[in-house]
This record gives C-alpha cells, structure tokens and sequence, in this order.
C-alpha cells in the first residue's frame, strides 16, 4: 500500500492545515490571489458541509428520538444535555476572566478614541428567542438552516412517529435508511476535508498579515491559552471522571473535528465530522444524534471564554476597574446570552456587545477585538466543538450506567 493511503484523515488535514498557512504567508503581498482562486476550494467544501447538514440533523435526530422508545428517556438525555452546557459554559467565562486578570490581558495598549467605530446590533430578547425556536412551517427553517428550529422539527415529528407505535413502522424505516443514506454522503463530503482546510485557511493567514495580529497578540495569546486550559482541565476532568474515558484517547479521536473547526470558523459545518468523531469514541448514535446538534446551536464555551477576556481587555485599556460582584455579573449575562442568542448569525459580538453593557464598559470597545475575530473565532469553535463532543460522551456514559443498573435489579 503506498505510503499516502497510510495515512489518517487527521494527518491530511493537519498537513492541508501547515501546508495553508504556509501558503498564506507567501501570499501576504497578494491576499486578493488568495481569496480568487483558493478560498473557492473552501467555499465549495463548506457548501457541500452546508447541503447535507440539515438533513443529516433531521433524519439522525428523528432516528434517534425513535430509537429511545420512551418520551421520559428523551427528557432525561436532554436535561442531563442543558445542565451539563450550562455548567461547562460558567466555568468557561471564568477560566477567561481569571486569565485575563491574572496576565493583565490589555495592559500597555491603547488605541486613539477617534479610530473607535462600533455599532451594535440589537440582541433578541429571551421571549422572543423562545417564541422563534417554535416555526410557523416546516420548509423554512430548513431552506434558511435555522437548527433550531430544525432541531424541534425533527424532535417533534420523533415524537409523532414514537406515539403512533406499529402504524408509523414504514416511516420509522424510512427515517432510519434516510439517516443511513445522509451517514454515506457525509463521509464522502468529508474525504475532500483537506482540500476544504487549506481553502479556508490560507486567504486568513494571507489578509490577516503581522500588522494586523501583532498589536493585539497578547489578546490572541491570553484568549488561545484561556480556551486551552479549559480544554485540558474541564473537559478531560469530565470525560475522566463520568464516563472513565482517558483524555489522551478523547483528545486522539476528537483532533479531526478539532482542526476541522479551526479552519472552518463553522461550529455547524463541522457537525459531520463531530459524529463520525463519537463513533470513534463509541457514543451511541441515540445519543450523538440528539446531543451533537444541540450542541452546535446553543453550547458556547469558546465563545464565553472569549467575552471574559475582551471583556476585561476592553476594560483595561479604557482604564476601567471591573469589581468583583461586576465580573460575576458577566459571568451570569454570559451563561444567559449563550442561549439568548442561539443560532443568531454573528452571535459571538452580539453576545460580547451584551455584556459590555450589563457592567456599563463602552460598547465601542468592540471595535478595538473586531479586527483578529476571525482569528480568536477559530479557536473558540474549536472550544465549542470539543465541549459538544464531551457532553455526548460524558451523557452516553450515564445512560449506559442507568441501563446496567436497572438490568441488575431486573435480573
């Protein structure tokens, strides 16, 4: 066997992930080569990512709240879900604003009042975000890949097929060969992953050159380190410690979706390579079909980490002193926000321009992060990504514990 077909799809994508910041570096006197003829390899990998998705998320979903068998088991796997998102996401807005304390994240910087421009775009409130989880029609949501709405599409028509018991059997099977079908095309879309990576990665690296990204290193740096040790100590603790699941095998089999989603920004585009990552991790498809989704919609732990650290950073260099009971208040308007603002477009400087304005910071201060979102974006879905991944694992490992634990009192 040659020695290219030896290799994993983790290499390849790491290699395609070298190979386009190499490349964007040699094209930083030319980035407009770069967005013409090289981002379209990642633009076309991330719509054929796009075109299976929503469907992927219906029939897996439905399949998965099918093969349950039981409305109380849904409720328990989704209540184990939100708690476990809340929790992980309030750890996270700590770890950033006790990194960014303790390094002083915007000390020495500081940029002229007059080049300060943001305007900030209208939060939804929690009602209405409630009122428009719940669609009008079932086409829409698809056509505009509102998951959310998609997610309840799918979950109501599982309980539907779940409730009419031996008649709805044809449609039970069709979901379950569709979910199949979508499973296939899913793995053949993501063969072509490592072209998609160095499509997407190298006009970042060629636009975004050193005079951008070196003022604000110690930003970037502070936020990747916040996010890393998150990763490192709450997301291994938990695998560790509720489903026994060493974290260097966690890590291991997860490094696909994590470099995937470092390239892609995306955390819904990387929803494909998430699931086939669980099955390496032998989580159940009942379980990733109905926690992975979610997840990619509503958890935000990278985008948490991100807000205590640009929030203390624009604090700093505005010369203010955030108090104690002022960072909690962060803490809190940021665990809110995560799902205040689920599946809005643009969510992360919607949900920064929040909690600047509950402790009364100047929302301008965004514009001071604005320029390098695209670079601390990358590895906050990275963040994002993983935490959904642990949740399935950590939830998985529960639910196996229950089903042994009533098999031996049956027994």
């Amino acid at each position: 066997m040659p020695w290219y077909k030896r290799l994993s799809l983790t290499t390849w994508i790491f290699i395609a992930l070298a190979l386009g910041v190499v490349a964007g570096i040699a094209l930083q006197g030319n980035a407009e080569f770069a967005t013409t003829y090289i981002k379209p390899l990642g633009t076309i990998f991330l719509n054929l990512i796009k075109m299976i998705v929503v469907p992927l998320v219906i029939f897996t979903m439905t399949a998965g709240v099918i093969s349950l068998s039981d409305i109380k088991r849904v409720g328990a796997i989704g209540g184990k879900t939100i708690v476990y998102y809340l929790a992980t996401t309030a750890f996270a807005i700590i770890i950033g604003l006790a990194m960014a304390n303790i390094l002083n994240v915007g000390g020495g910087y500081s940029l002229p009042a007059e080049e300060l421009s943001y305007e900030a775009k209208e939060a939804p409130s929690f009602i209405d975000t409630i009122v428009n989880i719940f669609p009008s029609n079932v086409i829409q949501p698809m056509a505009d890949a509102t998951m959310l709405q998609v997610i309840v599409i799918a979950l109501v028509f599982g309980f539907g097929i779940m409730a009419a018991g031996k008649k709805a059997q044809p449609v039970a099977d069709l979901v379950n060969s569709m979910s199949e079908v979508c499973i296939k095309i899913m793995h053949g879309i993501i063969c072509f992953a490592p072209f998609g990576v160095f499509g997407l990665i190298t006009p970042v690296i060629a636009s975004n050159g050193p005079d951008i990204l070196l003022p604000l290193l110690k930003l970037i740096v502070v936020a990747y380190l916040a996010m890393i040790l998150h990763m490192a100590v709450v997301y291994s603790g938990l695998v560790k410690i509720l489903a026994n699941v060493s974290p260097v095998r966690f890590f291991k089999d997860q490094m696909s979706a994590m470099v995937f989603a470092f390239a892609s920004a995306s955390s819904v585009g990387t929803l494909p390579v998430n699931m086939q990552c669980s099955k390496k991790l032998g989580v159940s498809n009942e379980v990733s079909s109905f926690v992975l989704p979610l997840g990619a919609t509503i958890n935000m732990d990278g985008t948490s980490i991100y807000m205590g650290v640009c929030s203390i950073f624009i604090a700093q260099v505005f010369g203010i002193d955030l108090t104690i009971g002022q960072q909690f208040t962060i803490v809190l308007t940021a665990v809110l926000a995560s799902i205040g603002t689920a599946g809005v477009p643009g969510s992360g400087m919607i949900m920064l321009a929040m909690v600047l304005q509950s402790v009364g910071l100047p929302v301008e201060g965004i514009a001071l992060v604005a320029g390098v979102d695209r670079i601390l974006d990358m590895m906050r879905t990275t963040v994002n990504i993983t935490g959904d991944q642990s949740c399935a694992v950590c939830v998985d490992a529960m639910e196996r514990r229950k089903a042994e634990r009533k098999a031996a009192k049956a027994a």
